[in-house]
C-alpha cells in the first residue's frame, strides 16, 4: 500500500503486453569464398610432399592467372597424415597423405565456376566449402532488426486496438533473439571432379532478424 497525505492507495500494477517481432528477406550475395585442396599421396614423406608443393604452386599460378588478387589466396591449412590398411586383423602402412588447402575469395561471382575448373585442371583434387557471402553484413542485419522492431510494434498496436485502448502501448524492454546473429551465409556442394563448366547456382542470402519486445499500458 502507498501513503499519500496520510491516505492509503492501492499499488498500481503495472500491465504488460509481450510480443515477438520477426523479419525475413533475401539478398544478392556479392562474394564467394571456396576452399581448393590438393592431395598426394606416397610411401615416401619428402615424395609426397614434394608432389603436393608441386601441384598447389600450379593451382596458384593458374587462378592469378585469371587475375585473382594474390591476397586473396590464404593458406586455409596443411596436414600430413599416415595411412594404414588392415589386412588380416593387422595394421600394414600404406603411406602418407599430405593435404594442403588454400581459401580464395572470389569478388566477380560470375568466374566462381572458372576458378573452380581452372584449379581443378591444374591439380587440385578436391573442393569444399563454397560460400557465397555478403561484404556489408551489419548493413543488412540492421536493417533486418529495423523491419523486426516495425513488426512487434505493428503486432502491439493490434492488440491495444483489440482491448479498446486510448493510447499505445510504450516499449519498456527489447530482447534480441536472433540465435548467433544474422544468416548472411550460403553454402553449396561441389563435387571435385575434373568435368568442366562446373554448374554453380549463386541463389540469395536470407537475412532474418527476432526480438522480444515488453510494452506496458
Amino acid at each position: 500500500m502507498d501513503h499519500v497525505g496520510g491516505i492509503q492507495h492501492p499499488s498500481i500494477t503495472k500491465r504488460v503486453i509481450l510480443v515477438e517481432g520477426s523479419s525475413k528477406f533475401e539478398v544478392k550475395p556479392d562474394y564467394a569464398t571456396v576452399q581448393i585442396e590438393v592431395v598426394t599421396q606416397s610411401r615416401d614423406l619428402s615424395e609426397a610432399q614434394r608432389e603436393n608443393s608441386l601441384k598447389m604452386n600450379e593451382v596458384i599460378q593458374s587462378l592469378l592467372a585469371l587475375n585473382i588478387d594474390r591476397n586473396d589466396i590464404q593458406t586455409a591449412f596443411f596436414n600430413v597424415f599416415p595411412g594404414y590398411d588392415y589386412v588380416d586383423g593387422r595394421q600394414v602402412f600404406r603411406g602418407y597423405e599430405v593435404t594442403n588447402a588454400i581459401t580464395v575469395e572470389i569478388h566477380d561471382l560470375n568466374n566462381v565456376a572458372i576458378v573452380i575448373d581452372t584449379a581443378i585442371q591444374n591439380g587440385a583434387n578436391r573442393i569444399s566449402q563454397l560460400e557465397f557471402k555478403l561484404e556489408d553484413d551489419a548493413v543488412y542485419y540492421q536493417k533486418a532488426l529495423q523491419l523486426a522492431l516495425q513488426n512487434a510494434h505493428e503486432k502491439a498496436n493490434a492488440i491495444a486496438a483489440s482491448l479498446w485502448l486510448s493510447y499505445m502501448p510504450v516499449p519498456i524492454e527489447i530482447t534480441e533473439e536472433t540465435a548467433g546473429g544474422p544468416i548472411l551465409v550460403k553454402s553449396v556442394t561441389v563435387s571435385s571432379t575434373r568435368n568442366l563448366e562446373t554448374p554453380i547456382e549463386q541463389g540469395m542470402i536470407t537475412v532474418e532478424a527476432t526480438l522480444k519486445v515488453k510494452y506496458q499500458f
